[in-house]
């Protein structure tokens, strides 16, 4: 079915008529056109609103969608003001977390903005063919790039000059851009689980965490691998092998009508009993357009999951003053269980 259409079915069960989109990844997801701008949306009529600099590309990559240019005279919400006249509209829905005062103190009077209330979100949870073929491409490349970068990693090197060796690799396999900004945390930075790549130089006996992802067709991927630069300590060795069971027990429990705060517990209790308070992030989170989209796995989650969701399993450790460790895979989740995308090694390499 196409994809605007659903939208509109979906928005007419909630009594919607009619939305205006601002999310990239909204947009993108229903139109197709990766540009700036946004899409208004209804049984009457669904056009692009975008600006004289994108204005071919949205015909090319969103046919059959009509476009409208705005600019300086004739802004977006003359744009609407003119959409929603045409049509008689009453009321149109909008994304309320995205819509800022002064957008909206400027949109047409004597119209209604109920909430959209994540309804395009919802849409995008279970990915079609076409979308899981891009992430498992993306997938791929990621693997190849940190295949790539294990002889190239050594100590001496700074966090900085691992992240961008790293995403260089990724840029040379075909990634459009990195998925998000690469982490490469080492030694004591590795307790922070979003650590910014820093001057800190790479010594041995220090566990690296790499979280990283390649991009594809707009579709993300997201993966954590953590190495050994040299021989580590027993402690730090262990971290990393309690971390692993972890993961791999919340994988044996991945697969459609799980309950995502259960898989989360699975590992979560593991790391607790071994680790109070040292794991304090969600198990992880389902990907595509963006690189945190719902459901996700949390002890707050009411989700349950459907075959065709890509989900992220990535448990950790974080020691202040010692280190951290983190592993990740990004999974399909299938009826009985799921299949991986991350076929890169678990086992501790050791650099």
């Amino acid at each position: 079915m196409n994809r605007t259409k659903k939208l509109i079915d979906e928005m007419s069960q909630k009594g919607l008529e009619a939305a205006w989109i601002l999310s990239r990844e909204n947009f993108r997801y229903l139109t197709g056109f990766a540009g700036e701008g946004s899409l208004f949306v209804s049984k009457g009529k669904t056009v692009i609103l975008t600006d004289f600099r994108y204005v071919e590309q949205a015909a090319r990559e969103s046919p059959g969608i009509p476009v409208v240019q705005t600019s300086g005279d004739y802004k977006v919400e003359d744009a609407l003001r003119g959409l929603t006249q045409e049509l008689s509209m009453k009321a149109v829905a909008i994304e309320r977390n995205l819509v800022t005062l002064d957008q909206y103190d400027k949109l047409p009077k004597g119209v209604e903005y109920p909430a959209l209330s994540g309804i395009p979100e919802r849409m995008r949870r279970v990915k079609d063919e076409s979308e899981l073929a891009a992430i498992r491409k993306a997938s791929r490349i990621a693997c190849q790039a940190f295949s790539g970068m294990l002889s190239v990693i050594r100590a001496g090197m700074t966090e900085k000059q691992v992240a961008i060796e790293l995403n260089n690799h990724m840029l040379r396999l075909g990634s459009e851009q990195e998925a998000f900004s690469t982490i490469a945390c080492a030694g004591v930075n590795g307790s922070l689980p979003h650590a910014v790549p820093s001057d800190h130089v790479l010594q041995e006996g220090e566990l690296l965490t790499l979280d990283f992802g390649a991009q594809v067709d707009g579709y993300k991927t997201d993966m954590t691998r953590t190495v050994a630069i040299g021989e580590v300590s027993p402690q730090l060795r262990q971290v990393y092998e309690d971390v692993l069971a972890a993961q791999q027990l919340a994988l044996q429990a991945v697969r459609a009508g799980a309950k995502c705060r259960e898989v989360d517990f699975t590992a979560r209790s593991y790391l607790d009993a071994r680790y109070p308070g040292a794991f304090g992030h969600g198990l992880g989170h389902s990907v595509g357009l963006f690189i945190h989209e719902q459901p996700q796995f949390s002890t707050r989650s009411e989700d349950s999951l459907e075959a065709g969701m890509v989900m992220t399993v990535e448990p950790g450790v974080y020691l202040p003053g010692v280190g951290g460790c983190r592993i990740e895979d990004s999974v399909i989740v299938t009826e009985d269980g799921f299949e991986n995308l991350i076929d890169a090694p678990k086992a501790l390499i050791v650099l």
